[in-house]
């Protein structure tokens, strides 16, 4: 009895030994898991944490960026006022043209070489470009305006705003009218550019000595470029009396500026107008002797025209400019010739200036009576041009460093 209630005793141990122990392990693993779920739990939160401060600093660092760039951009507007450094603007009037391409790079380089802040902005032959981007010129704190005008009757308020703000203008090669706030032109003499024309013709045809009559047809620039008109009346003047006469004759006779104007110096109109006239006066053979043309891009309206549909002896063709294709054309023998104004001179002339501009000194200038924009005679700074042909092409355009040979080849 003793011995079965012992043996009772033991199993009853051993189950609750059992059961304790399944009752520890099934605690423990449930403690594990909850110490689990916790550290995931803390892990979900911490990474959330962690993604939030990520993302804080990210933002902070775009702010901070914001910040350092405005703070960038109002460095760069005090280095270009606060530090004395002068800012010069420039305006162009396109890309198009060769000579503004050139004259706009050479201007700028010059004068940074010089110490200046420069910028170079080119409005694309559009008006209104070039009016905002010389308002922003005048609002980034230019000392000085260089302004090649597209159109120099567009530009009167937006440099009463100059005026207003005294930063000093220069007009470069083109006129600019009806405003008080031009200070300075610098230009070639453009009357002697169409005198230098007119005589190439009239030699070229030896009208003093033949009898003729030679016909010719007359082209003249754009009506909105005061120089256009300082073109067509130094020509004029020269041939006028042999018009007059009878010994140059004008088949279209279309001979008034406002009857020969070709609006932007295009080409393509240049080329239309000359079809228009060689389709009505000139499709029975007869011989045009003479063609005068402003400058080179119109010259090579008139050049494609006649190439089309003209068979008689070339005529004598002027130009202006001395761009690429007009020289080619020159040695080839499809124009004659072509007035070089050394834009080279003209730019460094233009670099002087502003250097007196900034320095307080005498602004030098060699006419003071012949350029009225319709408010005052402007101070003018005139460089002479000269003509190029076929026969001194080499001397002066190719020696002198302006084209190479593979330029023109």
């Amino acid at each position: 009895m003793t011995k079965r209630f012992i043996s009772l005793l033991l199993a009853a141990s051993m189950i609750l030994a059992l059961a304790l122990c399944g009752c520890s392990s099934s605690s423990k693993e449930t403690e594990r898991k909850k110490r689990k779920s916790k550290k995931t739990e803390k892990t979900k939160i911490t990474e959330t944490i962690d993604d939030d401060d990520d993302d804080g600093k990210k933002s902070t660092k775009k702010n901070k960026d914001k910040d350092k760039d405005k703070k960038g951009t109002d460095d760069d507007k005090k280095n270009t006022q606060d530090d004395g450094t002068p800012k010069i603007g420039i305006s162009m009037p396109t890309k198009d043209l060769m000579r503004w391409n050139m004259d706009g790079d050479r201007m700028k380089n010059l004068l940074v070489t010089e110490g200046y802040l420069v910028d170079l902005q080119y409005a694309d032959n559009d008006v209104s470009t070039q009016v905002a981007q010389i308002d922003f010129l005048i609002d980034s704190g230019c000392d000085v305006l260089v302004i090649a005008a597209i159109d120099g009757s567009s530009l009167t308020d937006v440099l009463e705003e100059a005026k207003n703000k005294n930063i000093p203008v220069i007009g470069y090669d083109r006129m600019i009218y009806n405003t008080d706030a031009l200070d300075y032109y610098v230009s070639f003499d453009n009357y002697m550019v169409g005198v230098v024309q007119g005589e190439y013709i009239r030699e070229n045809l030896a009208l003093d000595d033949n009898a003729g009559p030679f016909n010719i047809e007359i082209f003249a620039g754009d009506p909105g470029d005061y120089n256009a008109a300082m073109f067509y009346q130094g020509a004029i003047d020269v041939l006028k009396p042999y018009i007059d006469s009878g010994k140059l004759v004008v088949p279209s006779a279309q001979i008034d500026f406002s009857d020969v104007a070709t609006n932007g110096y295009k080409t393509s109109d240049a080329q239309n107008r000359m079809d228009a006239i060689l389709s009505a006066f000139y499709s029975d053979g007869m011989q045009l002797d003479a063609v005068l043309c402003p400058n080179d891009s119109i010259a090579l309206g008139v050049e494609n025209s006649l190439a089309a549909f003209y068979v008689g002896n070339y005529p004598v063709i002027t130009g202006q400019d001395c761009d690429i294709s007009n020289v080619k054309n020159i040695i080839s023998g499809k124009q004659t010739m072509s007035v070089f104004k050394d834009t080279r001179n003209l730019v460094d002339q233009t670099v002087e200036m502003v250097k007196a501009i900034i320095n307080g000194t005498d602004v030098f200038v060699n006419d003071t009576s012949t350029y009225d924009n319709g408010v005052k005679i402007v101070p003018s700074n005139l460089v002479t041009p000269i003509y190029v042909d076929i026969n001194n092409y080499r001397t002066i355009l190719i020696d002198s460093g302006y084209y190479t040979d593979a330029d023109l080849s």
